[in-house]
């Protein structure tokens, strides 16, 4: 492997060794991209459960919901694998950059238009689209930062710290759950456009749901994409080996030929593990949160009040009593898993900037993993089996009204929560950092996309559906609880395996421009 080059200001920084306007443009339009690929992705926890009553009618725990539930999970990401394995390819042939960009309008996009669905089907493609275009947007960033600030200290900070707003994006899809549940009633309603009229209509009632405004808020991120596209530039090393004619062409048959076959193996096996963990286990969480003790009975007591203001205001009709009363129970349990996914994505972000300081230390690759990786096969199955169990009453809350991150609760679960999300999630930093250091310039994308979206959104993300139907066959009469046991078995086997491919990592040689 060749030298590292130092950086240059064709590559965001200055002669002064400063980041110039246009490097702080970079990682401004990284870290918005970072952001909001989890942002979308987190979404479909949040919205699922009220999303299948309306669409689909179906009840929590029923063998439909299950069914579905695992659907929406896995199918999108079988879809965002396949055609994001695609966008690494078209990443190594036609730039960085460029598909950057369209994978972020995708994204957004289908987003947006999954506010509108009026079947199961509608948002299911919409959610696949979503899929696809995250996939690709996480490979193509991270092989661009890499080579944009290609000095070694620099670069691992710019994408330790950028990758950090993943977690922001996380907390931030949380905040605007709870916005859209609070103040839905009187936002604009949504209505499908005449033109459209044949993919259906939003009924009255449902106008105003909180989880179409959810989706809807996806399309925020092309907004500063749309000002900051033209000033981005290209990867300085892929466009000056492309201009020289050195660019080899990319290959899925190379990543398996006998000098990488063990790093393509190793890395996908790895983050399969690492989003298997995330998915099957992390983020079932608002399944559980319905089942807490204290949830049950602040959502009961909501009920209760909705009733009772309903009978105040004249209401005599006892199904329409009854009705108000399970819409604001369920509102409550709705809120509370918006809040109990703040303290997990703020334990993401914290788990985040740790491994951005542990990426820069002086230590073996495969010890900067073990060290979340230890943690987390001890707590997955602590909180999932034992704390979901156990009396988990308010402690304290914590006040951050001028955030408009509304009140944290501090129970065993959110410390549990909190925990988990800080260990499994800063693993997925290190995915980022890592990648680009085992695969050539001419494979950066490909092989990213393989360990990325093959491992990671493919196989790993598959532990939300393996979840669901564990649940579903396990003998409790509590949709929460199964859910919860279900994640601390499927978790801890995933964290387990995840531990022991760490050992196979390889070490990178020194630079990153081969």
């Amino acid at each position: 492997m060749a030298a590292a080059p130092r950086d240059t200001p064709a590559a965001g920084v200055s002669a002064g060794g400063r980041l110039t306007r246009t490097g702080w443009l970079v990682c401004a339009i990284a870290a918005i991209g970072f952001a909001f690929d989890i942002y979308e992705l987190l979404m479909l926890p949040l919205i699922v459960r009220p999303a299948l009553l309306e669409l689909g009618g179906f009840q929590p725990g029923s063998p439909d919901f299950q069914r579905w539930v695992a659907t929406l999970f896995y199918v999108p990401a079988l879809c965002g694998g396949l055609f994001g394995l695609l966008g690494g390819y078209l990443t190594d042939r036609l730039g960085r950059r460029r598909v950057l960009t369209w994978s972020i309008l995708v994204y957004a996009f289908a987003a947006f238009a999954a506010g509108f669905s009026t079947n199961l089907w509608m948002l299911l493609i919409c959610r696949c689209l979503v899929f696809v275009g995250v996939c690709v947007e996480f490979v193509a960033a991270v092989a661009w930062l890499a080579e944009l600030f290609p000095d070694p200290r620099r670069r691992e900070r710019v994408l330790g710290y950028t990758q950090a707003f993943s977690s922001i994006g996380g907390l931030l899809v949380a905040v605007a759950n709870g916005l859209a549940i609070q103040w839905g009633p009187s936002l604009p309603a949504i209505a499908m456009p005449s033109w459209l009229g044949f993919l259906g209509t939003i009924a009255a009632e449902h106008r105003h749901e909180a989880w179409r405004y959810t989706l809807m808020s996806g399309l925020i991120p092309t907004l500063p994409l749309i000002l900051i596209r033209p000033f981005l530039p290209e990867s300085p090393l892929w466009a000056a080996k492309r201009a020289a004619g050195t660019l080899k062409r990319p290959s899925l048959a190379a990543l398996f030929a006998p000098d990488l076959r063990g790093t393509t193996l190793a890395t996908t096996i790895g983050f399969a593990c690492t989003l298997g963990v995330a998915f099957g286990a992390i983020q079932q969480m608002p399944q559980m949160v319905p089942g807490l003790v204290e949830v049950k009975e602040a959502a009961a007591a909501a009920g209760e009040q909705a009733a009772a203001a309903a009978r105040v205001k004249g209401e005599t009709d006892e199904g329409r009593l009854t009705a108000a009363a399970k819409a604001a129970t369920a509102r409550h349990g709705q809120k509370m898993a918006a809040e109990y996914t703040k303290m997990q994505e703020i334990g993401g972000l914290v788990g985040r900037c740790l491994m951005a300081v542990v990426l820069a230390a002086g230590i073996a690759w495969g010890w900067k993993l073990r060290l979340l990786q230890v943690p987390g096969l001890l707590l997955t199955p602590l909180v999932f089996w034992f704390f979901v169990r156990w009396p988990n009453t308010t402690v304290f809350e914590i006040p951050l009204e001028w955030a408009h991150l509304g009140r944290l609760p501090v129970t065993t679960m959110s410390v549990g929560m909190f925990l988990v999300g800080l260990v499994t999630v800063g693993q997925l930093s290190f995915w980022g950092n890592y990648l680009p250091h085992v695969f050539p310039v001419h494979l950066r994308g490909t092989g990213e996309s393989f360990a990325a979206n093959i491992g990671g959104r493919m196989i790993g993300t598959s532990a939300a559906a393996v979840t669901s139907l564990v649940a579903g066959l396990l003998p409790y009469d509590s949709a929460p609880l199964q859910f919860s046991s279900a994640a601390a078995v499927v978790g801890a086997v995933i964290c387990l395996v995840g531990l022991a491919a760490s050992f196979l990592l390889p070490e990178p040689a020194a630079g990153i421009d081969d």
